[in-house]
């Protein structure tokens, strides 16, 4: 049983790591852009629940509004950051990631100064509290309904990757913008639905987030290294990698803290990665190509 509820808990840790990162793989894989900013985001949807809450009222309506809610904030926000910003530094990656945590940094005293320090708390549904008796394991509902939605999350995005015409031309510009361009996509206005689509994936990411503890302006920073860990592991564009990194992280973190503590094995599984990476520098998927080299 011990077992049983630390996979159950690498999963969960997983799902949440999964929220945080598929949005950042999203953009990241295909504009190259270090966005210092996602969390940020998350923060801006975890708050849109809770302002839904505090105009509705009841805990369970307010949540389904604030998914849809929170992508729409997140995508407005990564959308108006791309129009202003990031489209003039496209292939300086460095210069992405200043600015991006400068714009982190505002959105932050933003955060402050319209609600405030201290954090504040979002109350989950009625028929998410509790958890689900299996045997002598206990489930939290909470858990696994951000399990439900990181699932949804990802299959939601694969299909769409796959078979609507976005989701060609978002594929066509991530493996050679200049053939993309040349065939007549607008690699421009493809940038910018993604740059949508990536920041409302971190919305919807926050607002599962309220479900789990107490939200602040600071909530972005306790996820965005992680995410950050989980793309470059799982391959930098490629959903398969992000999922399987989530899900290898989240156990490898749970199954540390079981046998040591929380700050050792967050150097662990750091350590891992690293280790990872000098073997497999491209990540646990990569595109594949043909060379003549």
């Amino acid at each position: 049983m011990d077992i049983i509820a630390q996979l159950f808990a690498g999963l969960s840790l997983g799902s949440v790591l999964l929220l945080a990162a598929l949005g950042l793989s999203l953009t990241f894989g295909q504009m190259g852009v270090i966005n210092m900013a996602h969390g940020e985001f998350m923060m801006a949807g975890a708050y849109t629940a809770f302002v839904v809450q505090g105009v509705v009222g009841d805990a369970g309506v307010s949540l389904l509004l604030a998914l849809p809610l929170g992508f729409v904030v997140g995508g407005l926000l990564g959308l108006l950051l791309e129009a202003t910003l990031i489209h003039r530094m496209y292939r300086r990656p460095l210069d992405t990631l200043l600015v991006t945590w400068g714009v982190a940094l505002v959105l932050q005293q933003v955060a402050r100064d319209v609600f405030g320090a201290p954090n504040v708390d979002v109350r989950a549904p009625a028929w998410l509290s509790g958890a689900v008796q299996i045997g002598g394991l206990a489930l939290p509902r909470t858990r696994l309904f951000i399990l439900t939605l990181a699932i949804v999350c990802v299959v939601a995005l694969a299909l769409a990757l796959r078979a609507t015409p976005l989701g060609r031309r978002i594929r066509a510009v991530v493996q050679n913008r200049d053939l993309a361009e040349a065939s007549g996509i607008s690699s421009r206005a493809t940038d910018r639905v993604t740059f949508f689509i990536g920041s409302g994936l971190a919305g919807v990411a926050g607002v599962a987030l309220t479900l789990l503890g107490s939200i602040g302006p600071t909530l972005g920073t306790n996820y965005i290294v992680d995410a950050f860990l989980v793309v470059v592991a799982g391959g930098i564009g490629q959903i398969k990698g992000t999922v399987i990194a989530a899900t290898a992280l989240g156990l490898m973190q749970s199954f540390f803290e079981y046998s040591t503590t929380a700050s050792v094995a967050k150097v662990l599984v750091f350590v891992t990665i690293v280790a990872f990476l000098q073997l497999r520098p491209q990540g646990l998927v990569s595109v594949r190509t043909r060379s003549l080299a």
